[in-house]
């Protein structure tokens, strides 16, 4: 069994563009175990991954795709608690949906994505743009 992990956030787009990515490996679906983790950073209300859209839709797509499905949450910062999960659960893939910055956001407030790639020995795929057009 493939485990995949794929962290989201609230970002319909980037969360579809993960999505995508896992449907298009070129592997058997029934071979592929996914985890839908969200990290709260900030969570006083104490709300619940599956109150999430995206990630409700994500569940729905990849079931519908015949892969196996489960939802997760954390609170903390992000990229320690991403690495900390894809190490309990021994994912075989992180799948990460970066956002564009500009050079100087990226020195000023870090990045989640960077920060996974470059702590972990894990595989990272980065779900590429929406505007990537295929031919």
């Amino acid at each position: 069994m493939i485990e995949i992990l794929i962290p989201i956030d609230t970002d319909e787009s980037r969360v579809e563009r993960q999505i995508r990515t896992i449907l298009e490996l070129p592997i058997e679906t029934d071979t592929v175990s996914v985890t839908v983790l969200h990290v709260f950073s900030d969570n006083p209300a104490g709300a619940s991954i599956s109150q999430l859209q995206t990630a409700r839709s994500a569940e729905e797509r990849l079931e519908a795709a015949g892969i196996d499905v489960r939802l997760d949450e954390r609170s903390g910062d992000p990229a320690p608690e991403i690495l900390a999960y894809a190490d309990e659960i021994d994912a075989d893939l992180v799948c990460l949906a970066g956002r564009k910055r500009s050079p100087t956001g990226k020195a000023l407030f870090g990045s989640v994505t960077q920060d996974v790639i470059l702590s972990t020995d894990r595989s990272v795929l980065i779900a590429g743009s929406s505007e990537t057009s295929r031919s």
